[in-house]
């Protein structure tokens, strides 16, 4: 860690990447899933790549990721625009091909110095493209040329216009034009771009029991409270074996059926939380995570829907329960959230927030709820 704090990351070069060809302009209309993502700014990423022994001069050519991302933005232009409003002041994108922040920077940190690195403020502050400057911007992107030959790709993608499964079609777009060429352009899954398709129903309607799974943020804010402590980021690795183990155990819970690696995982990390929290036998624990919602509407999203494909769902029980059931009960709790979540469930979640309202302020959760993100 010393090391790291002695050592700065240069910026070479800073600048605008722009579609290729001209693209649409105009405004674009915004869902409420994407709506509750406003606030939640950018999400900040970090890849690591070591070069191999071939073709090392090319690795990273800077002018060929420029070139490639200008065709990627193309058929994914709005992360070339920019957040803005429409003239009721409904956020939207202002999609005129604004671009995307491309920064080249370079640095003698290794690669190999961050095997182990745990997430935290400085490893952002060192490789993800400063956007507090430009808070509306879509995309920014960072290529950080290290001293030891490798790369460090840092992204900094605004959260209300995409969700990870877009981002990942996005990359993958955008590293086939690196790798191909024009010639990728033959095998390009297009984005979908409505986002009307999650409009709410009129008149909107919440079904009672969507409420019971899925996770209101009003609810949720209503009892929420600051740490009480300093937050730590700790990785804790579990070996495949460990993860198979899980696994059988659950099988002995609940209808003994099997369970995903997700929902085995999930459930220790859930008891080990109320145990090591000493939370109150009789308190309400809760168990919240995203899920995406692409192919639980009738008829399905496009599988390349572009946006905000996620809500949250919830699985809640007495505290003495996570601690006392057999941990495969505990595992089937939380996949019956997932096999709850149908087309009603999901249009009831997005009427909820056209109704009460989706713009969340920053805010930690009870110290009865814990959140998991896979």
């Amino acid at each position: 860690m010393g090391v790291v704090d002695q050592q700065e990351v240069e910026v070479v070069e800073s600048c605008m990447v722009k579609p290729s060809e001209e693209t649409p302009s105009h405004g674009l209309w915004l869902s409420q899933l994407d709506l509750k993502m406003v606030n939640r700014g950018h999400t900040p990423n970090v890849y690591f790549y070591s070069p191999d022994s071939g073709d090392v001069d090319n690795f990273f050519d800077v002018a060929r990721l420029k070139a490639a991302m200008a065709k990627a933005l193309v058929p994914f232009y709005p992360l070339a625009g920019r957040l803005g409003a429409d003239g009721d002041g409904r956020p939207e994108i202002d999609c005129a091909g604004q671009g995307v922040l491309f920064v080249v920077a370079r640095s003698d940190l290794t690669v190999d110095g961050f095997v182990d690195f745990q997430p935290s403020p400085e490893l952002r502050r060192l490789f993800v493209p400063r956007v507090e400057d430009s808070p509306s911007i879509m995309c920014a992107i960072q290529v950080t040329f290290m001293g030891c030959g490798g790369v460090a790709l840092g992204t900094a993608l605004h959260h209300v216009a995409i969700d990870a499964v877009s981002a990942v079609h996005f990359f993958q777009t955008w590293s086939g034009f690196c790798r191909d060429g024009d010639a990728a352009a033959a095998v390009l899954e297009l984005p979908c771009h409505d986002r009307t398709l999650l409009c709410a129903r009129s008149p909107p309607v919440v079904h009672p029991d969507a409420l019971t799974v899925f996770s209101c943020p009003k609810l949720s804010l209503a009892v929420s409270a600051e740490p009480s402590g300093a937050v730590v980021n700790k990785i804790f690795v579990l070996s495949k074996d460990q993860v198979a183990a899980l696994k059988r155990a659950c099988t002995s819970g609940g209808d003994g059926g099997r369970v995903s690696t997700f929902c085995a995982v999930s459930a220790q990390v859930w008891r080990s939380f109320c145990t090591a929290g000493r939370l109150p036998t009789d308190a309400t624990t809760r168990l919240t995570f995203p899920a995406n919602i692409r192919g639980a509407l009738r008829p399905p999203l496009p599988a390349r829907y572009f946006g905000n494909g996620i809500i949250v769902l919830g699985a809640a029980c007495k505290v003495r329960d996570i601690e006392s059931e057999e941990l495969g009960s505990v595992a089937h709790r939380i996949s019956g959230a997932v096999r709850r979540m149908d087309d009603e469930l999901v249009r009831s979640a997005i009427d909820y927030l056209e109704i009460h309202g989706s713009k969340q302020p920053p805010s930690s959760m009870p110290e009865t709820e814990l959140r998991v993100v896979s």
